[in-house]
């Protein structure tokens, strides 16, 4: 039988860091700079070239992203 952890299902209910995306307009030695689609610049950590579209999360890039237009609807 499985030990009941209180602590552990209190962190489950937690939600986890966003995923974001956005396209990198800087390089550095130690990772790049990212431009998110709301606009904010960060700093993430992993390799990618200046033009590239890349997902971030919790300041290290999981990998590329698609490089697709939005659209603004009004309802």
């Amino acid at each position: 039988m499985t030990a009941w952890n209180p602590y552990r299902r209190l962190l489950g209910l937690i939600p986890g860091q966003p995923l974001d995306a956005g396209e990198v307009v800087a390089t550095h030695d130690d990772g790049v700079t990212v431009q998110l689609l709301s606009g904010a610049l960060i700093r993430a950590r992993g390799e990618a070239q200046i033009g590239d579209r890349v997902y971030v999360r919790a300041g290290t890039i999981e990998g590329p992203a698609p490089a697709l237009s939005g659209i603004d609807q009004e309802v």
